[in-house]
């Protein structure tokens, strides 16, 4: 490293007697700001990757303890968050800039909102309708929270549920099976139409 670069401390703005939780905060914060430039989200994965390794090797020569559920999280029972699947950069930017990368919690969130609706369209169908339209304005809610553009997340979710109806009718028009009672939608399909909703409302912008 030469002189005039900066440290991986500098890079994530933390000192280097920083806790793990300071540390692994500082380097989310800066990725979630740093969307869309890989450059920068490299560069702040290696920096989050060269502290670590710093502590490592500060551990292994006694110089200071390093707890395990730094290197190990997942033995303390301690939730670990998957990658999130970043698009090749052959990608073209207008896909990039659609795409949300929604931190872990915020995607546990929508997740169990939506599959909590879907379960009790399974459990009361007679309901469905309410289901439906309480994950229709938790989607629009959700999108417009990242942008703030009410009329754009209403029209991207109304086009996700047209989407969601259109594959249900074509499944069971394929499968040949029929509406339950003779009414559309029955449970299987609104599962599926709330799960269109959900990719939109979670994985757009």
């Amino acid at each position: 490293m030469g002189m005039n670069e900066p440290t991986p401390y500098e890079l994530l703005g933390v000192s280097d007697v920083a806790s793990f939780e300071e540390i692994r905060d500082a380097r989310d914060r800066l990725l979630k700001a740093c969307e869309g430039d890989d450059t920068q989200l490299e560069a702040i994965e290696a920096a989050y990757d060269g502290i670590l390794m710093d502590r490592l090797r500060a551990r292994k020569e006694g110089r200071v303890a390093v707890p395990d559920r730094i290197r190990f999280p997942e033995k303390n029972g301690l939730p670990v968050a998957p990658p999130v699947p970043s698009l090749p950069q052959s990608a073209p930017n207008w896909l990039r800039d659609a795409l949300d990368r929604p931190d872990p919690q915020s995607l546990a969130v929508s997740i169990a909102v939506f599959a909590g609706l879907g379960t009790f369209a399974i459990l009361a169908p007679q309901g469905i309708s309410t289901w439906l339209s309480l994950a229709f304005f938790f989607a629009v809610f959700w999108l417009n929270r990242k942008q703030k553009k009410l009329g754009r997340a209403f029209l991207l979710v109304f086009l996700s549920f047209v989407v969601g109806v259109t594959l249900a009718l074509s499944l069971q028009t394929w499968a040949a099976t029929p509406f339950a009672g003779g009414v559309f939608p029955n449970p299987p399909s609104t599962f599926l139409i709330l799960t269109v909703m959900w990719l939109v409302a979670a994985f757009l912008c």
